[in-house]
């Protein structure tokens, strides 16, 4: 009886430690991200105010460097990729000045044009923060990491409106295929308190309920899973691309500042040969996919190369708003190549190239339902869940641990972070349908001969 008291008496007490802690948490980063969006939006609606403002766009991307190497080189990338590896490397300990900076070379990359996105700041500034009150409290690392993911959930939480996609996107994005089941409240908590906070300081959110009325059949959920396969390998195709044109800016011999400058005469003369549209976070193109608007064909491959291109060469910012991009506009010509409501795929597009490239099916299933209503929601949780099996094991995020294997007939290094794994053998099992189509075309091949 004594050891059921003491048991329920140290569970009360953790639970009622962990709700304050993150509730605090939540506070803070609710705070800072209202700050950082409407600092965000002050300086886009200036630069916008001139015309060709996007021909800064060299200066921006070497400020962003200078600041960032000389400051606080943890800031630099898209944010959400330095906090998983802090978190798996350092034990989420994270340079306070990584806020100030973050914040600073992310709003002069994106107000001038860089394609980037809003959320990778966020996390980065809400794990920052946790980070310095975990070192203001003395905690050790095991409870550190877990503030440091509270930070995420409150940061992702509070700039998408989102709070339990969020909560569950700082606990689902470290590892794939795994969940850390011990953070969920505190995450939870977190980013419930932080959407709060942010939307009591005036921040609005895109919430886009459709006008869908589900009707199964089985063509349209045939299609609902062949959407889910086109997704995964826009997934695949952004994220091969982003890594070509890291080993790209790598091979090129100059420093990192001077890279900047090139990055963004190649942006600039992008923008003015060919769109305007893919630059900076490109949320009036997201409302056309999803509000059904014709979307010129090769929007999605566009805005993987301005993003690609602003990540590598120097530019601040996060990647989920591009992915959000790529997904509503894939979605929506889709759409509109099977004669299908575009703006019903566009949304699905939108979440599915999230759970692909983030490797993140449940947070954006869950988002599907968060933003456009529980009605698509089903058959976004199906596509979800096959664009993340068919981008296979790769991720925008390389420093996930990869903690399963997408199929039974793959057989990867679990435990390790995507970008230190070994490769992929693919050893088919005997009755397999993959091995039975091989021995098959085999022995056509034969009788040909």
């Amino acid at each position: 009886m004594r050891k059921r008291v003491l048991e329920g008496s140290v569970l009360f007490i953790s639970i009622s430690k962990w709700i304050f802690l993150a509730s605090v948490a939540g506070i803070i980063v609710g705070f800072s991200t209202a700050i950082f969006l409407k600092l965000l939006g002050i300086s886009m609606a200036f630069a916008k105010g001139y015309k060709y403002y996007f021909v800064l766009l060299p200066l921006a991307m070497f400020l962003s460097v200078i600041i960032v190497k000389y400051l606080a080189p943890e800031a630099e990338g898209h944010g959400t990729e330095r906090v998983i590896e802090a978190v798996h490397k350092r034990s989420g300990k994270i340079n306070p000045l990584v806020v100030p900076v973050k914040l600073l070379a992310t709003i002069i990359t994106i107000a001038l044009g860089g394609s980037a996105g809003k959320e990778g700041p966020c996390a980065q500034i809400g794990a920052g923060l946790s980070s310095s009150m975990a070192d203001l409290l003395r905690f050790d690392d095991r409870d550190r990491k877990k503030l440091v993911i509270c930070g995420i959930s409150a940061g992702f939480a509070s700039v998408f409106g989102t709070p339990i996609a969020g909560a569950i996107f700082g606990v689902e994005v470290l590892f794939v295929g795994g969940l850390i089941y011990d953070v969920l409240l505190p995450s939870f908590v977190a980013g419930i308190v932080g959407y709060h906070v942010s939307s009591y300081l005036g921040i609005t959110y895109f919430h886009h309920a459709l006008n869908f009325v589900p009707v199964f059949s089985s063509f349209f959920f045939i299609k609902v899973c062949l959407s889910g396969l086109f997704f995964g390998l826009c997934s695949f195709v952004f994220i091969e691309l982003l890594n070509y044109l890291k080993s790209t800016s790598r091979k090129i011999r100059m420093p990192m500042a001077l890279k900047g400058v090139l990055g963004g005469i190649i942006l600039a003369g992008l923008a003015l040969l060919v769109s305007t549209r893919y630059l900076g976070l490109g949320l009036d193109t997201i409302e056309t996919a999803l509000e059904g608007g014709q979307i010129p064909w090769s929007a999605s491959f566009m805005k993987m190369l301005y993003t690609s291109i602003t990540l590598n060469f120097g530019g601040s910012g996060g990647i989920v708003t591009p992915i959000f991009f790529i997904g509503a506009t894939a979605g929506n010509i889709f759409g509109h190549a099977l004669g299908l409501d575009p703006a019903v795929f566009a949304a699905i597009g939108m979440v599915s190239l999230l759970a692909g490239a983030a490797n993140t099916p449940i947070s954006a299933s869950i988002m599907a339902v968060e933003i456009f209503g529980p009605a698509v929601a089903p058959y976004a949780a199906v596509a979800c869940v096959i664009s993340f099996l068919m981008t296979g094991h790769r991720s925008v995020y390389p420093s996930q641990v990869l903690s399963m294997s997408k199929s039974s007939s793959i057989s990867v290094e679990k435990g390790h972070e995507m970008s230190d794994m070994g490769g992929v053998n693919v050893s088919l099992r005997e009755k397999s349908i993959t091995g039975g189509i091989l021995k098959g075309l085999e022995k056509i091949k034969k009788n040909k001969s």
